[in-house]
Order: structure tokens, then sequence, then C-alpha cells
């Protein structure tokens, strides 16, 4: 038990220091000087405070006003000891945030009896502060944990959709990495960034429900089966809307119009400009991005400069120019995402890298890249 005792009078804080360490074994800090006091106080977690009333420099309550002002202060019991007991000195003290008082002028049986029970309350008041940390560490434990769990489910169903359109995954990543990436360039707040970095990866979702040989048709597609593929966005929408969870809402925004375009001549809704959710604006520069760039069995990889070229000429017509800018701004980080191979293993953007634990899935399609991007890839 850690005691603060401010006091100007040499005799009165004797006598509190005496009687606090005698009997209640309670560890006594003295000072006169207010200002002192409170520097002290600052630095170190007393559990109860005794502060006199008439005092040069500062009273004592402008020094119980400062000490409730300090976090560690907000609950602890402070008493007011002074010989002055009038109702306006109780209602400053009071207003100042008082527990209690303690009259100089008491006897001294009264007074052991009050200090007692003071050093008690306070006794009370730190275990149950204690407690109260230890519950909070637990909840953010609980927390921490529900999220790895959510970031890692998310992940892996993503990879589940990555795995049926002839990739290992990497796109998922990448599509994310690239996201969190222009997110930041934004200047979005940290926890939107982290929630489109773990929303991103089910912008293809609905794919699930598209035919292999649709997905995997090596060339371009005719128009019954490019129609069929656009299907994706409101199939996503359809599996992922409705949710009560602030992530997969995010999530289900980015599967349904990702392949919007900002002068609104995308699908599945038409919509342009800022109508089209910003996640989802953000999503579609990174996965066409990554399309461009990624060798598939229907065509080659596109060199980078290529690519950003063409993402630099879609802005304002396919793509939200503020979206482009961004991916602009940050092309070294974009580069390294997509040339760098241990990046997977090491990219730790958050305390809990969900991509961690998520296995590598190589899928072999031995099919000859042909001819030039298809329509559901092409800028």
């Amino acid at each position: 038990m850690d005691v603060l005792v401010i006091d100007d009078s040499q005799a009165v804080l004797a006598q509190m220091k005496w009687l606090l360490e005698r009997d209640q074994q309670a560890v006594t800090s003295i000072f006169r000087n207010p200002l002192l006091a409170l520097d002290e106080a600052r630095m170190r977690a007393f559990d109860l405070v005794l502060v006199d009333y008439h005092m040069p420099e500062m009273d004592g309550a402008a020094v119980i006003r400062h000490l409730r002002g300090i976090e560690h202060y907000a609950q602890v019991p402070i008493v007011m000891i002074t010989s002055e007991m009038s109702d306006a000195v109780r209602l400053a003290a009071l207003d100042a945030g008082a527990t209690d008082f303690l009259d100089k002028r008491i006897g001294r049986v009264e007074l052991e009896v009050r200090l007692r029970n003071l050093v008690r309350l306070a006794t009370a008041v730190r275990r149950l502060d204690d407690q109260a940390s230890w519950l909070a560490g637990e909840v953010e434990k609980a927390v921490r944990t529900l999220r790895e769990r959510e970031s890692e489910i998310i992940f892996r169903l993503s990879l589940a959709v990555e795995y049926r359109d002839n990739d290992t995954g990497d796109h998922t990543w990448r599509v994310a990495r690239y996201s969190h990436i222009m997110a930041e360039a934004l200047g979005l707040d940290a926890d939107l960034c982290r929630r489109v970095y773990l929303a991103a990866p089910l912008h293809d979702v609905g794919k699930v429900a598209i035919p292999d040989g649709i997905l995997l048709k090596p060339g371009r597609l005719d128009p019954e089966e490019f129609a069929l593929i656009r299907t994706h966005a409101a199939i996503g929408k359809h599996i992922l809307g409705g949710s009560n969870c602030e992530l997969i809402g995010l999530a289900a925004e980015i599967a349904e119009s990702h392949h919007e375009r900002w002068d609104g001549g995308g699908y599945p809704q038409g919509l342009s400009g800022e109508d089209i959710p910003l996640a989802a604006r953000i999503v579609a520069v990174a996965d066409v991005f990554d399309a461009l760039t990624t060798q598939r069995p229907y065509k080659a990889a596109m060199p980078f400069d290529e690519a950003r070229a063409c993402i630099a000429a879609e802005s304002g017509r396919h793509f939200d120019p503020a979206c482009v800018a961004a991916f602009l701004s940050r092309w070294e980080d974009i580069v390294t995402v997509r040339t760098d191979a241990s990046a997977r293993q090491r990219d730790i953007p958050f305390r809990i890298e969900p991509w961690a634990r998520v296995p590598f899935l190589p899928r072999e399609v031995p099919v000859e890249p042909v001819g030039g991007p298809r329509e559901d890839e092409a800028a």
C-alpha cells in the first residue's frame, strides 16, 4: 500500500507517517510542497492520497483536481485533511473530486480508526482495479484470438476459390497486399486498412458457382460464357450479404462491386464514380494489375511497366483516379510484393498474419498460354 500525504505542517506529516506505517504497514511519502507532490504522483501510482486544504502554492481542492486529471487517480481514494470544515470548503473539495474528509482536530483513537478504514477502502479499490485490468487483458486476448481465427478462415476460404481458378493462392495474397498498400496511400485509418486487407481475398468468392470448363478455358470466352462468368459478382454478394459481421459486410461490397467501372461501364449494376464502394474501387485496381502481370493458361504475363501504364491509362475510365494515384505513389512497394518470392512468408503488416498458416497448393494445368487477355480480366 503506497500512501501520499501532502501538508505544509511538518508535525501533521510526521504524525500521519507514523500512524500509517506503524498500524497499517503502508509505505508513506510525505510532501510539504504540493507542486513537488504532483510531480511525484505523475511518476508513481499511489493507492491513497491525503491532502491538506490550506497550503502555499496551491490549495487542496486544486491539488485534487489535478490528481483526478491523471488517469490512475480516477478511482483512487483522495481525502481532504483540514481543520476548517465549513460548507464552502467541503463543497470545493467535493467538486474537485474528494472522496472523504478528515478533521485534524479529532482524537487519536478516532484518527487511527479513520485511517484504518481509509486504507481498507484503498486496498479494495486497488483489488477491483487489478481485477478490472486482468479482465480487460483476458477480453483483449479473446478478441485477438477471434480476429486471428476470423482472418485465417477468410484466407483459407479465399484460397479454395483460387485453387479452382488454377492458382496457388498467391493471387489472393497479392490482391490483399496491393489493396492494403493503396488504402494506406489514400490515408484511410489503420483499422479500415486492416479490414480492406482481410476482406479483399474474398473478391472472387462467387466463382465457386462457375463451372471449371469456363474458369479454366484456355482461350477467349464466347458471349454466353462471358455472361455466365460475370454472374460471379452477384453470386459473391449473395454468399456474403446480410452478415452482421462488419468485415464480411465489407467483403460483400467488394465481391459485388469490384468489376464496376468509374465511368459506369462495369457490372453487375453499372455503378459509376463514388457510387461504387471505396473498398471495391481499391480492389478493382489491385485485381486487374495482378491479372495483367500473372501468366494464365490463356495468356502470357504482361511486363510490369506495361501493366503500370495500362492502369494509369484507365484512370477516370475504368478506375477511380484517386485509387490510381495511390497505386502509382507506392509503386516500389507494389513491385516488391509482385517480385519478391519470399515476401509472403515474412510479410507481417499486423500482429497476426493469417497467411503464415495457409499452405501453398500448387495446381498444374498443362496448357500453353494462347491469345491475349480475356475480357473478364482485361483493364
